[in-house]
């Protein structure tokens, strides 16, 4: 099956979760920055179009979206994709330090919306546990009022005219005025429109469809299987449930591979080799995983990327993993055309082949 979404100049991306790095040590104040700090350094220069960073919960550790801000003056092409929940996040914040993301980095921030079905995470914020349909909910209601936000400022808002002493033209800041599940934004944001106009979105695919997040208000799914053998298959069904014009198909594959003289066989046996290897996507549902040699993993990444707009890695460990990745995995897929360049000065959007939008407020100034 031939991919019509393919990304701008080649086949497809990858992105590396970076979930096994920045684990603050004993008597490290910094919450791990150094790790962080040589890791997106690192994937950079191994030729990775992105990182992703998980946002479970680590004692010392920096949340996702403070990890990326991090790593955004230290990389120059590197695309950074946070997690960030809808479920218990309040809308309006997440979308401004988004928005700051995306200024931080130059415009490649992304934004991966999830929805944590977690009755502790209500709870330490004080709200009513939503379940189910509901989250979805939850989801895409974040996702439009975060959209409505980064909108609210026309682009030649800040106009700094020292003569009349304005800073900002009043009538190019918008009201959003939203309604959402038991909340209420009124708006104009509090940060100019990101450089992107709008970050890419990225959902689990289990949270787009009809009833849920609407396919057009993301500009990708996240789709994984329960084996590695029937991801060609999810994303054949995924596709054809979205509908024409879908979103990109960004896959999910746990690796482990042959290493420092251990089979992946041999790794996957001793846990304390490996540390925990995730086995859950971002919607919970077990993940597609690959065990072998870095020879075998670009077969199967040269075949998924045939039908697929990019995929995300999740190394078992990532200073073992990594190593065969950025030595072996990557340069073979460059070699056999694989893989998209990676943008020189480019955002995310360029990498997606998507269009920096007009503002939807544009040409319709509300009175302050």
């Amino acid at each position: 099956m031939g991919n019509t979404n393919k990304t701008a100049g080649g086949w497809g991306f990858l992105a590396l979760e970076l979930d096994g790095v920045a684990r603050a040590a004993d008597g490290d104040t910094a919450g791990g920055a150094s790790a962080l700090a040589a890791a997106v350094l690192a994937a950079e220069s191994a030729g990775f179009h992105a990182v992703t960073f998980k946002d479970s919960p680590v004692e010392g550790r920096l949340n996702a979206l403070q990890r990326a801000a991090f790593a955004g003056p230290l990389t120059r092409s590197l695309v950074l994709i946070p997690e960030v929940d809808t479920a218990y996040t309040e809308p309006f914040h997440a979308s401004t330090q988004l928005a700051s993301l995306d200024y931080v980095s130059g415009g490649r921030a992304g934004w991966i919306a999830t929805a944590e079905d977690d009755p502790a995470a209500a709870a330490a914020v004080g709200r009513s546990y939503v379940a189910g349909d509901g989250l979805a909910l939850e989801a895409a209601a974040s996702i439009e009022v975060s959209r409505r936000l980064w909108d609210s400022w026309e682009d030649d808002a800040v106009i700094r005219d020292v003569a009349s002493g304005r800073y900002l033209d009043a009538g190019k800041l918008h009201y959003v005025d939203f309604d959402g599940p038991g909340y209420s934004v009124k708006g104009p944001s509090i940060i100019p429109r990101p450089l992107q106009g709008q970050l890419p979105v990225l959902v689990p695919a289990s949270l787009a469809g009809a009833g849920l997040v609407e396919p057009s208000a993301v500009d990708a799914v996240l789709v994984s299987a329960p084996t590695a053998e029937l991801l060609a298959e999810e994303i054949r069904d995924v596709r054809e449930r979205l509908g024409g014009g879908s979103p990109a198909v960004v896959v999910e594959l746990d690796v482990v591979l042959d290493a420092r003289g251990q089979g992946a066989a041999q790794r996957l046996g001793d846990e304390s080799a490996i540390g925990k290897p995730g086995s859950g996507g971002t919607d919970g549902a077990r993940r597609a995983g690959f065990a072998g040699s870095a020879a075998e993993l670009a077969d199967l990444l040269t075949e998924v990327l045939e039908v697929a707009d990019g995929v995300r890695l999740h190394p078992a460990r990532f200073d073992v993993d990594f190593e065969e990745l950025s030595r072996l995995v990557l340069p073979e897929l460059r070699r056999r055309g694989v893989l998209a360049p990676v943008p020189q000065d480019g955002t995310f959007r360029d990498l997606l082949g998507l269009e920096r939008p007009a503002s939807r407020y544009a040409a319709t100034a509300v009175g302050n």
